[in-house]
């Protein structure tokens, strides 16, 4: 719908940004034929990782990031074929993968197929192997109570093992539920709402936030959520995770 007044509700910050459907700019990127992407976080923000929407024509096939960058893909409508290194997994609505660095791979649409992904440069832990792909669903992921509190759920996506370098959880709030207090971190955060809403507190600013909205989280902003409404709300997160914040790359904004 076209905006009469030029009004969005995106809102880009020092240390956060909500990013909203009312305000996406698609492009094109070579690895990427056949398909439109949409960029909602990148260094040029101030972030050390990207997350970007593609919209996959029917057939259509991707390819594998930069160089030293490990993906994390999410299936938010239709399916696509996960090919790594000549293994297929075939995935479905909330189907994931997370593929290491350098690892040769491509996601092919079976239908209209819409994606979430996650890009970063991968570091490495003295002593650990690098990691092998992760791949399932959000469906066949037990949920655990955060903090002993049955109102808020969460799905740990990636196993919980030092060569993992990021974390991707799943956050189901019931109405009325919040985060148990104002967090101030050093990791920082990509989230995308999956559905449902609430009020995201980020610094000392306040957004009321829906599904389809991205937000992204710099290294000590506070932040806190409460859901709002009848239904639950649910969202994917990403942070950086398991390396000491002096380790290059680890913290802090992009360079």
């Amino acid at each position: 719908m076209r905006q009469k007044f030029g009004e969005t509700r995106s809102s880009i910050r020092d240390r956060h940004a909500l990013i909203c459907p009312d305000s996406h700019e698609r492009t094109i990127l070579e690895h990427w034929p056949d398909s439109l992407l949409i960029f909602v976080i990148t260094p040029q923000m101030g972030a050390r990782f990207t997350q970007y929407f593609v919209e996959m024509n029917d057939g259509a096939t991707g390819g594998a990031p930069l160089a030293g960058i490990e993906r994390f893909l999410f299936v938010l409508k239709g399916q696509a074929v996960l090919s790594i290194e000549g293994h297929g997994h075939e995935l479905d609505e909330e189907g994931f993968a997370l593929v290491p660095a350098d690892t040769a791979h491509t996601v092919t649409a079976r239908q209209g197929t819409r994606l979430i992904i996650y890009e970063r440069p991968y570091i490495p832990l003295d002593g650990q192997g690098l990691p092998g792909p992760v791949v399932g669903n959000v469906r066949d992921v037990p949920a655990a109570p955060m903090k002993g509190d049955e109102m808020l759920m969460l799905q740990k996506l990636i196993p919980a093992q030092a060569e993992f370098d990021c974390e991707f959880n799943i956050m189901d709030f019931s109405p009325g539920a919040s985060l148990p207090y104002v967090e101030t971190h050093y990791m920082e955060h990509g989230l995308l709402m999956l559905n449902g809403g609430g009020i995201y507190r980020l610094d000392n600013c306040w957004y009321p936030v829906e599904g389809g909205d991205v937000i992204w989280m710099g290294p000590y902003c506070g932040q806190w959520f409460c859901a709002v409404g009848r239904s639950n709300a649910r969202y994917l997160i990403y942070k950086n995770w398991y390396r000491d914040p002096l380790t290059p790359g680890a913290g802090g904004h992009a360079q």
